[in-house]
């Protein structure tokens, strides 16, 4: 068994272009969460999401390439990009051999599929772009990656609703970790933020109108946001001796299934996944510093997820921090795990932990040692962060300083 280290972290999201950019708006407080401005057929009630509103892929693909390449497949592309250059790993060697590339999407090309169904349905179109399926499919944006860099390793992408990315990132780290490859980038990405995908939404009656507030007792709900995060992941002997900087060990991941309702989460399932996570990292609760929590400001996932730690901290629960930052970024949907884990990664490199911002006061069923509003500087040991998905699919990643 390998020891990984984390070497490339990007991101995008509302919060800004890059890692950097999301970074300090998050210490700053400083949500993405706005106005929604979209195409809509019909008025939405939804009025509210984490959009990237100065985002231009023209600025960063070629005509060309974006006949080819969906909305989220570009988000995961750029992150990956930024990744790659930020551990500074060259494929022009033989390591292309030995690096996977695993990606997590909930939905895929939404966006294509968007624009497809209102030619077809309500221009009356009797075609679609010849390119559509290659733009749909939901491992675009791992295969643009492996051409892009010529990476011949494994590559593949996970669907398996709001816990896509961190399952993809639990797979690349088991790859690593087991020898199967020496080096994996990986996270996951996600472009909800079209007419047809805010509807099926809204009819959940899931959405907030006001603010995401995870965990407060005035929550009303959550918000969609967009975007991606991608990691470079490598065995530790590799990394080192390439002179590579490490931002931390990945040593943990825990996941598990509710088996029970397709919507309503359980704390044992959640519990589960994080129990098994720090049995995996060899980590005791106290040893925890930090929980970027799935946290998503609905009245079931955030009591449930409250009552999922406490079960597994015990006594320890008060000495641990807990924030969303879906507060900041909204809710990225597959996407999630992968942003938050980016964000997660600056916390423990920094010793800096990033706030719940619109925090009032926390609901009686969702006691814990919030970060509220601002960020807290302390001295961080090992981090978790959660992802737990409609279905009851759970994963939890842990990161440790090095």
């Amino acid at each position: 068994m390998h020891r990984v280290v984390i070497t490339g972290v990007g991101t995008i999201s509302g919060l800004g272009p890059n890692l950097n950019d999301s970074w300090n708006a998050a210490l700053s407080g400083k949500t993405a969460i706005g106005q929604l401005d979209i195409p809509s057929i019909q008025p939405l009630r939804q009025k509210l999401a984490a959009q990237i509103h100065s985002y231009k892929p023209e600025d960063h693909f070629s005509a060309g390439e974006l006949a080819l390449i969906d909305r989220f497949s570009q988000f995961i592309i750029l992150s990956g990009r930024e990744a790659i250059a930020d551990s500074g790993i060259d494929f022009s060697t033989d390591i292309a051999e030995e690096t996977a590339v695993l990606t997590g999407s909930g939905l895929g090309g939404w966006e294509t599929i968007n624009e497809s169904a209102k030619k077809v349905f309500y221009d009356q179109k009797p075609r679609v772009h010849p390119f559509t399926v290659p733009k749909i499919m939901p491992s675009a944006g791992s295969s643009h990656l492996t051409m892009e860099y010529g990476i011949t390793g494994p590559a593949f992408t996970i669907s398996s609703a709001c816990s896509s990315s961190g399952h993809a990132i639990g797979e690349a780290f088991e790859m690593v970790r087991r020898g199967r490859v020496k080096a994996a980038v990986t996270g996951g990405g996600e472009a909800p933020l079209i007419y047809g995908g805010i509807i099926p939404w809204q009819a959940l009656r899931v959405m907030s109108s006001t603010a995401c507030r995870p965990f407060c007792k005035d929550r009303d709900g959550m918000i969609l946001g967009e975007g991606a995060g991608m990691l470079v992941l490598e065995e530790y002997e590799y990394a080192k001796s390439r002179g590579a900087r490490i931002y931390g060990e990945l040593c943990g991941y825990g996941l598990s299934s509710d088996a029970g309702d397709i919507v309503d989460p359980s704390p044992d399932g959640a519990a589960k996944s994080v129990r098994k996570c720090l049995v995996d990292a060899q980590l005791n609760p106290e040893d925890v510093t930090y929980i970027n929590a799935h946290g998503t400001g609905t009245t079931a996932n955030d009591r449930t997820e409250t009552s999922a730690i406490r079960q597994v901290f015990g006594s320890a629960v008060d000495d641990v921090w807990v924030s969303s930052t879906k507060s900041l970024h909204g809710h990225a949907l597959g996407g999630a795990g992968a942003i938050e884990l980016a964000l997660t990664v600056r916390a423990l490199e920094s010793g800096i932990l990033p706030p719940t911002v619109n925090f009032t006061e926390a609901d009686e069923e969702c006691q814990l040692r919030h970060v509220a509003n601002e960020p807290v500087e302390t001295k961080v040991k090992a981090v978790i962060s959660n992802s737990f998905a409609f279905g009851g699919l759970n994963a939890t990643l842990a990161i440790k300083a090095i």
